[in-house]
């Protein structure tokens, strides 16, 4: 099947110069819907779906090979060679970002700036690194995903969205988890919780916004920071908000920081 129609890409906007939009764990290219279309005026916009996320193609994805957060940066890396794309600014959200961290590292004449909106290069923690979770709790959210997936996605989602009096945004997140083949989730997401990027970092010499939210259980502060010390070119900003998805429940607030890292007049705020 063409990489395009795999990956469920949509392309819109007016620039020369083009916006990938890459999401996080069991989310889908329509959560970008509050963030995106702002740039539209002055940019191509790409939007896609990872492979067994959203409306993409499920039936490709080979758990052998999406053993890797690799295997889907080299489909983001697939679907801009498809579409000619060079000096690109990827935007990428949660797990979303390294997989954006690795195709630059891998083919950076294709990126000028990266955005990285709560990004984590590992969950776990380790001697001198604060990820949030221990390695028990990350067997005990794997182990809970594998017994009840439905019932884990129902607990898991009011924290990652930190967003209590929001419950409509809560209720998105668990739509799109549940909507997920519970085979793919639970693969993807033992890549993503296992993973470790830490050693990518000092590779990665493009322009890079870290975007973190203040209250975020899933990527605390900590990472931020972490990430700031050991990206050479980075600009740590930090927003006054709680969740681990400002792009859906602060999205002025993310817009703005983006526009104002890409040199634009920063968003107003309604």
């Amino acid at each position: 099947m063409d990489i395009l129609k795999r990956s469920n890409v949509t392309v819109s906007g007016t620039g020369k110069q083009a916006m990938v939009f890459v999401h996080g764990f069991g989310c889908n290219k329509g959560m970008w819907r509050l963030v995106a279309p702002a740039f539209e005026a002055h940019y191509q916009v790409v939007l896609l779906d990872l492979v067994g996320a959203g409306h993409s193609d499920a039936s490709a994805y080979n758990l052998a090979h999406y053993s890797t957060l690799a295997a889907h940066s080299d489909d983001v890396l697939t679907i801009m060679d498809a579409l000619n794309l060079h000096d690109a600014i990827l935007v990428g959200h949660s797990v979303g970002c390294m997989i954006g961290v690795l195709a630059a590292i891998k083919e950076p004449a294709r990126f000028a700036k990266l955005v990285l909106v709560a990004p984590s290069p590992r969950y776990i923690n380790d001697e001198g690194y604060t990820g949030g979770f221990e390695p028990a709790d990350i067997e005990e959210l794997l182990e809970t995903m594998d017994n009840n997936y439905l019932g884990w996605s129902g607990a898991i989602t009011p924290v990652i969205m930190g967003n209590p009096t929001r419950p409509e945004l809560t209720e998105e997140l668990n739509q799109s988890f549940c909507s997920t083949d519970p085979v793919v989730a639970r693969h993807f997401a033992r890549v993503t919780f296992l993973s470790d990027n830490r050693a990518d970092l000092p590779l990665l010499h493009k322009p890079t916004l870290l975007l973190q939210c203040a209250y975020d259980m899933i990527a605390p502060l900590a990472v931020g920071s972490y990430m700031h010390q050991h990206m050479p070119n980075s600009t740590l900003v930090v927003l006054e908000v709680s969740g681990h998805c400002p792009h859906l429940s602060a999205p002025v607030a993310t817009t703005a920081a983006i526009k104002q890292f890409l040199g634009e007049v920063p968003a107003k705020a309604v």
